[in-house]
């Protein structure tokens, strides 16, 4: 120190002091930024809803939902439509149409729940049509091109089961264990023994183990279970999460420890409150061989209100959640999570009373260590 300044003349010291200032004075890299990706009353629709993302082999992020024609209404003239962002979600394509049919028809195309193979590359795509057929179409072009839809109801839902959703939101492949390489997606289903239709909901799980070749019906958890998201563990197990219609504002919990096959009892989330309401579960990192393990939820964090789209972050498996951060104070909903990188997730979410359908990146190592 005491012959820095035989180092430096003074000029130089005073750059290098104005230098060091206006570092300390740059703002910190923004731990969220968001873009709109739907806008209602754009491009020919009336409306869009129940989202849907997931980012290829290549990096592109999918961003899949209802387009719903004339009105808001969650059944009529809907198709399943398409934005691509090959720059991390700053910029989005045009959008593009996945499926339609009947023309101006009142058939429901909806509830979009793709899946990433890794190793065919192939997205995989199951959708229904009206709550009732399950069909499925995939890409092998990162969703540039889609396949036709083949029909695989007789595959994956029994006969006494009446209105079906697939997702929405997202599947995973699983990749540890005796079932690795297994593809997941959530559903759930109602039956035709109860009238009540909330007492009559079940969540359940379809799977291929064939790479999308064929499917079949998995674990079926508990009745008063809704719309539900599956994660892989650390140990394996899987864990379900889901819209719970038991009046207790909490999200429910079911552990399968054979690769979805079968669940246990579903209990209650103390801290995933909700409003009854969708929401997206996304195994982010597994802490190893570095850094930590990241298991991620979003979903407006209200008992009262579609409100507060907040994301959450567990450590140990869904144990605890002691990390949680607000997206958007306002009206918001069904959300879909993805990962983005090392230490980023990117949710594609509703928001504005379902005006628009947004997608907000979000800084994890800058959370945490708020």
């Amino acid at each position: 120190p005491d012959n820095f300044g035989s180092l430096l003349n003074e000029q130089e010291c005073h750059d290098l002091l104005a230098y060091l200032t206006s570092l300390r004075a740059q703002p910190k890299a923004p731990v969220t930024a968001t873009t709109s990706v739907f806008r209602s009353g754009d491009e020919g629709y009336h409306t869009f809803r129940i989202p849907a993302i997931v980012t290829t082999v290549d990096g592109d992020l999918l961003a899949i939902c209802e387009g719903r024609k004339t009105s808001r209404a969650d059944h009529g003239d809907v198709d399943l439509v398409m934005k691509r962002s090959s720059d991390g979600g700053k910029t989005w394509s045009p959008l593009t149409l996945v499926y339609e049919q009947g023309g101006e028809a009142k058939i429901t195309i909806g509830n979009p729940c793709p899946v990433v193979d890794r190793t065919t590359q192939t997205i995989w795509l199951p959708f229904t049509r009206d709550n009732d057929d399950v069909l499925l179409t995939s890409s092998i072009d990162g969703g540039r091109t889609w396949a036709a839809p083949r029909t695989i109801t007789q595959q994956v839902k029994h006969d006494d089961w009446t209105w079906y959703a697939t997702g929405p939101g997202i599947g995973v492949q699983l990749e540890r264990g005796p079932f690795k390489g297994r593809l997941v997606i959530p559903c759930d289903h109602r039956v035709d023994s109860i009238s009540d239709r909330k007492q009559s909901s079940r969540s359940h799980v379809i799977l291929s183990d064939d790479h999308g070749a064929t499917w079949q019906v998995g674990g079926v958890t508990d009745f008063e279970m809704n719309e539900c998201a599956v994660a892989e563990l650390s140990d394996g197990r899987l864990m379900l999460n889901m819209r719970s219609n038991r009046g207790k504002g909490k999200r429910g919990v079911a552990i399968s420890d054979n690769g979805g096959i079968s669940w246990g009892p579903c209990s209650d989330d103390s801290i995933l409150i909700e409003p009854v309401c969708q929401a997206s579960l996304l195994r982010h990192s597994w802490g190893e061989p570095a850094g930590q393990s990241r298991l991620i939820f979003s979903n407006p964090a209200s008992t009262s209100s579609r409100v507060r789209l907040t994301i959450r972050i567990s450590h140990d498996d869904g144990v605890t959640w002691p990390i949680a951060h607000e997206i958007h104070a306002g009206s918001s909903g069904y959300s879909s999570l993805t990962q983005l990188g090392e230490s980023e997730v990117g949710v594609l979410y509703e928001r504005d009373n379902y005006g628009e359908i947004a997608f907000t990146r979000i800084d994890l190592a800058t959370i945490e260590s708020m």
